[in-house]
């Protein structure tokens, strides 16, 4: 993997670069639309290239595994193969599912216990066995296995779980170099900054993270309840410390807002399911503010969805005839709405590089977040 940095904003700390790999290149700062299991929800493959140019996905290592499960996705050759797209991807290791699966799993020095959610079956998730896994899931990026710390979380806590997210890479790294991709292709390791939002063990994460010289680093733990000051006070604090000329990627985040915000803080890669989670219950996010799209006043109201838009979907269908699909429980409407949302998320970072480039990215910036608080 190669990242080339090509221009960084004079009033803020906002990068554009691009990230090659194996599947493509990609230019950063970047948003993944997020395939838990292979797909991204109600989106055919097809719309994520043509209509809304996805140049990454993200896969889930914990859903991959247990469904469809390692073997089928090996003698697929790898989930590129599998589900048919031939651009870069992204899998997260399965920590932030074992921070969610709180109440049926057991964490201790050699990895996480825990039960399916499908069937109740034990597994063991272990840094080495992580590594193996998303080997055969065939990932151009890959994330060392971690544990995601809950918010609010207790200092101690905090402190014994991010030192043993360091062994963990450590356990990671010596792994994964002594195995070799399985499709003729590399795959580059982000290790994870963790400590919860305490400066001084983000500061030592930060540290460590970088002292390990991977091909890119990754912020997490700041999508879990925390409030968006905390957020963003973390993430300026770690991406002073990162090195400059790597990927920096904040997991999980965010709000239109929140991205704008970590852009400028210095992030170039960002996931999140909001765009598709909100979409398929009718929330929209515009240029121009939040749309909440079941409600009343928008019941004849014939105007496109978004009518500057370059989306076929925003053009051609009203939002009257989107909320009556919502209401009607049509799968259509999720379709739509999905469509949308992802477009102007990637519509979003796609502005805001070439806001970064002319040299006007923060004074847009400023102009954008009134504009996206405001609810229509």
């Amino acid at each position: 993997m190669k990242f080339t940095l090509q221009h960084t904003d004079k009033l803020s700390k906002a990068r554009a670069g691009e990230l090659t790999t194996a599947h493509g290149t990609i230019k950063t700062p970047i948003f993944m639309p997020v395939g838990t299991a292979g797909s991204v929800k109600a989106v055919h493959q097809y719309e994520l290239k043509e209509q809304i140019n996805a140049q990454i996905i993200l896969g889930n290592t914990y859903h991959l595994y247990l469904r469809p499960g390692l073997d089928t996705l090996e003698k697929a050759g790898g989930l590129h193969q599998f589900n048919g797209w031939d651009r870069p991807i992204l899998t997260d290791s399965g920590g932030y599912q074992v921070y969610s699966l709180s109440e049926v799993r057991k964490i201790s020095e050699e990895g996480v216990t825990f039960r399916s959610h499908i069937d109740g079956s034990k597994h063991l998730f272990t840094p080495e066995n992580v590594m193996d896994t998303q080997r055969t899931i065939g990932a151009d990026i890959i994330m060392a296995f971690d544990e995601c710390t809950p918010y609010p979380c207790e200092y101690g806590y905090a402190r014994r779980s991010m030192e043993m997210t360091h062994r963990w890479l450590k356990r990671c790294c010596v792994h994964l170099d002594h195995t070799k991709p399985k499709y003729g292709y590399e795959q580059s390791l982000f290790p994870i900054v963790q400590g919860s939002v305490y400066k001084d063990l983000r500061k030592q994460s930060a540290e460590v993270i970088a002292s390990f010289d991977r091909d890119g680093n990754a912020i997490g733990g700041l999508s879990v309840g925390e409030p968006a000051e905390n957020m963003y006070e973390i993430t300026d604090l770690v991406c002073d410390i990162l090195p400059k000329d790597k990927p920096r990627y904040l997991m999980g985040v965010g709000t239109p807002i929140n991205i704008l915000e970590n852009i400028a803080l210095g992030v170039d890669l960002f996931d999140c399911v909001m765009p598709t989670r909100n979409a398929r219950n009718g929330m929209l996010f515009t240029k121009n503010g939040i749309i909440n799209i079941r409600n009343e006043k928008w019941k004849n109201d014939f105007s496109a969805i978004e009518a500057d838009s370059d989306l076929l979907a925003d053009k051609k269908y009203t939002k009257a005839y989107l909320r009556h699909l919502m209401h009607a429980k049509e799968i259509l409407g999720a379709q739509i709405a999905t469509l949308h949302n992802l477009h102007f998320y990637l519509w979003l970072v796609s502005e805001a590089r070439e806001q970064i480039i002319s040299g006007n990215f923060y004074d847009w910036k400023k102009i954008m977040v009134k504009k996206l608080a405001h609810r229509l």
